[in-house]
């Protein structure tokens, strides 16, 4: 094989591999943000902003605001998601994949109420 027919092989094989991986990362990225309102929204609000009605029937239930995240690192809130928290949010490892729970934690952090 001649150098330059190597090199123009190399950068086709590059090419494909490119597109593989990114096509191939893209599927198996969960959309942290239809996660949360598939799962979430219903209790905390489409922006962390629980609905008047919410917050007076759950009184815990948190305002996500850049306090409330500055206290809490992405583990924080995974921990919460997989575990539960207080007696009203049930833990959610039945219901979601680690990815999803990833997926979610890191939208969550984008909410800005």
């Amino acid at each position: 094989m001649t150098p330059r027919r190597r090199r123009w092989f190399l950068s086709i094989f590059a090419a494909t591999l490119t597109v593989l991986a990114a096509s191939g990362s893209a599927a198996q990225t969960p959309d942290g943000k239809l996660v949360f309102e598939t799962h979430c929204q219903k209790c905390h609000g489409p922006a962390g902003r629980p609905s008047a009605g919410i917050k007076k029937l759950l009184p815990e239930i948190p305002l996500w605001d850049a306090a409330f995240f500055a206290k809490r690192t992405e583990e924080d809130i995974l921990n919460v998601l997989r575990n539960g928290k207080g007696k009203n949010m049930k833990p959610f490892s039945d219901r979601l994949k680690p990815e999803e729970m990833v997926a979610v934690a890191r939208y969550i952090r984008t909410l800005t109420p």
